[in-house]
C-alpha cells in the first residue's frame, strides 16, 4: 500500500483481488458496508445512502472506547464502477470541516486497483484521518474473504 502526503491531501492505493464491481458494490451499498467497515472495537453499525451526484448519505458507529461516531456528505460523483466520489465530515473531530473523498478503481485481469485521494484537510484533520490504511485493509479482507 503506497501514502502519500500533501498538505492538505491523503492519497493511499492498494491492490485488491476481485473486479472493480464488487468492489465498488462494498463501498456503496449499505448492508455490505457495515459488514466491512471496522473491527472491534471500532465499528461501523448503520449506513444509508441515496447513491447519486447530490445524493447524501450517513454512517454512524461505535469508535475506541465505546463512544458513538458518525460521518455524513453527499455523493459528488457516481461512475459505477470506476469511481465515487463523496464529501466527509465526521463527528470525532474538534472543529471538523467537510472535505472531499474520492475513490478511483481500475481493474486489470480481476485485479483492481483503489486509490483513494481525501482532500480539503486541514492540518489538524489530516492527523485524524490516518486510518485510511486499515479501512483499505478492512475492505481488502471483505472482497477477497
Amino acid at each position: 500500500m503506497n501514502t502519500v502526503s500533501e498538505s492538505d491531501t491523503i492519497v493511499q492505493e492498494i491492490t485488491i483481488k476481485g473486479s472493480a464491481e464488487r468492489i465498488f458494490e462494498a463501498l456503496t451499498n449499505p448492508d455490505q458496508r457495515v459488514k466491512w467497515w471496522g473491527s472491534r472495537p471500532f465499528q461501523a453499525t448503520h449506513m444509508e445512502s441515496d447513491l447519486r451526484p447530490g445524493g447524501q448519505w450517513m454512517m454512524r458507529g461505535v469508535s475506541m472506547g465505546g463512544k458513538p461516531f458518525s460521518v455524513v456528505g453527499k455523493y459528488q460523483s457516481v461512475e459505477p464502477p470506476r469511481l465515487l466520489a463523496f464529501t466527509w465530515l465526521p463527528s470525532w473531530q474538534e472543529e471538523a470541516t467537510e472535505s472531499l473523498v474520492r475513490i478511483d478503481l481500475q481493474e486489470r485481469d480481476g485485479i483492481t486497483t483503489v486509490r483513494l485521494t481525501h482532500s480539503g484537510l486541514t492540518e489538524k484533520a489530516r492527523a485524524a484521518h490516518r486510518g485510511w490504511p486499515q479501512i483499505l485493509a478492512w475492505l481488502q479482507g471483505y472482497v477477497e474473504g
